[in-house]
């Protein structure tokens, strides 16, 4: 099963640059796809995410890290209880 993302970020961004190389190499391993959204666009992301990002939401759960993150904080992320589960 596909396990879908978003991935808050901005252009410019380092760290969201080194969010982005994380995702895919974890996409070698594992059934997940993600969009890239641009805070910068939305004013209501923008004033939630500023200083967090990057910040990677799972869709059908809407839970999400903040950055620091790494590839095992990504897995407990893609693979956690959700309430389609229960």
């Amino acid at each position: 099963m596909t396990i879908y993302l978003h991935l808050y970020s901005t252009s410019h961004c380092h760290l969201c640059e080194q969010a982005e190389s994380l995702l895919v190499n974890l996409s070698h391993r594992h059934d997940l796809q993600w969009i890239n959204i641009e805070i910068a666009d939305d004013a209501a992301l923008l004033e939630r995410y500023e200083v967090k990002i990057p910040v990677l939401r799972r869709l059908d759960s809407n839970d999400e890290i903040v950055w620091p993150f790494n590839e095992n904080s990504i897995e407990k992320l893609l693979y956690a209880k959700t309430s389609h589960d229960v």
